[in-house]
């Protein structure tokens, strides 16, 4: 009898002891996750989609935090894109909204459990149906410090607390913020959007990146949390296939930046140096649109450079044969001036420098340039030619 009744209090002990640990790491409702989408087809949406997803069991809801959305109704937009002041805003919806939605443009969606303890779980719930409010929710998006992307990152980690650390997982040659975006736009085999990017984007996008400036972009996010750890404990407690990859044909684009000002750049070597009038008649009215456009672009890269309000267009070395001043020369090719002639002699300075200096720029230039600024070497040379003669 007495050995019975000492078991049955051993029993009892082990449930009062035990039992309610069960209880308490079972009894949080909240369940939290981070969403990967893989890259759309749209420049927009080429670099990867994030967002967060809390499920409560006890409420039965299941939804969708996705700091990635935008009004492109508004008669503003573009110039507000232009100056850099893109709004964008915390709207919440269920999570088969947000499934249907990536499934019907066949992207993959991986999702990420976090390891968070309870009240961790709660305070980030809480902090985010804080955000949603209707004068929290907008907020001024900047692509390399404060996206969608980082939105997510950052209200977790600040969840996390202190302890949180992340292992490094980039390559030993650590990538600039252009070649992490080349890598995608290479991939989606977007080589006009490439080419713009190169020209309007500044040297700001060749600064190495540290690992939380890497977490800017989706995939790296995802990857970061795989290497992230609060204390001792991994982050990420499992990590599933929510819609698998469905892969795209994709057309490989043949007609690129680098083939068409390669030819470009031929034809006008062949017309400067065709001994035929009319050919050199045609190509001083070439020089003038050529230098034209030329300087427009440059006096939109100084306007951007001025404008924005973030740095991604500031310090850029395209403007060194994009020159704004090609806009006013154009219209003066056609006379002797003596200035006119030290304006070419500089232009082919600089012209020749850029080329026999390429590969040591601080700014990563995109090769299909190498044709562009050929054109302009070649046409300062006939055009200096021409007034000394």
């Amino acid at each position: 009898m007495k050995t019975h009744i000492g078991r049955l209090t051993w029993l009892f002990i082990f449930i009062l002891l035990v039992v309610p640990g069960f209880a308490q790491s079972d009894s949080c409702r909240l369940r939290i996750s981070l969403l990967t989408c893989s890259p759309g087809a749209e420049l927009y949406s080429l670099f990867g989609h994030t967002a967060i997803r809390v499920t409560d069991s006890t409420a039965g809801t299941d939804l969708v935090f996705n700091y990635g959305t935008f009004d492109d109704t508004d008669p503003y937009f573009y110039v507000k894109f232009t100056r850099g002041l893109m709004r964008y805003a915390l709207s919440v919806y269920p999570f088969s909204d947000f499934e249907w939605e990536y499934q019907a443009q066949n992207r993959s969606v991986i999702e990420q459990e976090l390891q968070l303890s309870c009240a961790q779980k709660t305070a980030l719930y809480e902090q985010l149906k804080i955000n949603a409010q209707e004068d929290n929710r907008f907020y001024d998006y900047y692509f390399l410090e404060d996206n969608c992307t980082t939105r997510a990152m950052d209200m977790i980690l600040q969840s996390a607390g202190a302890a949180v650390t992340t292992r490094n997982f980039l390559p030993a040659q650590t990538p600039t913020y252009r070649q992490m975006l080349h890598d995608y736009l290479d991939k989606g085999r977007q080589p006009w959007s490439k080419f713009g990017i190169d020209i309007l984007l500044g040297s700001r996008l060749d600064q190495e990146v540290t690992l939380k400036e890497a977490m800017f972009l989706p995939d790296y996010l995802m990857t970061g949390f795989d290497s992230t750890f609060i204390a001792a404990e991994p982050l990420v407690l499992n990590k599933r296939t929510v819609l698998p990859n469905v892969p795209q044909p994709m057309a490989n684009p043949w007609f690129t930046p680098w083939l068409f000002f390669t030819l470009l750049f031929l034809i006008v070597a062949v017309c400067t140096f065709a001994p035929s009038a009319r050919i050199r008649k045609a190509m001083l009215r070439f020089d003038t649109i050529f230098f034209l456009l030329v300087g427009l672009l440059g006096w939109l890269l100084v306007i951007l450079w001025i404008i924005r309000l973030d740095t991604v267009c500031r310090n850029n070395l395209n403007v060194l044969w994009a020159l704004p001043s090609h806009f006013i020369i154009a219209f003066q090719l056609h006379k002797k001036r003596k200035w006119l002639r030290s304006y070419l002699r500089i232009v082919i300075a600089i012209s020749t420098l850029l080329l026999a200096g390429w590969v040591l720029l601080p700014q990563q230039m995109n090769s299909a340039l190498i044709p562009v600024i050929g054109i302009i070497l070649l046409r300062s040379f006939a055009r200096l030619k021409q007034q000394i003669s």
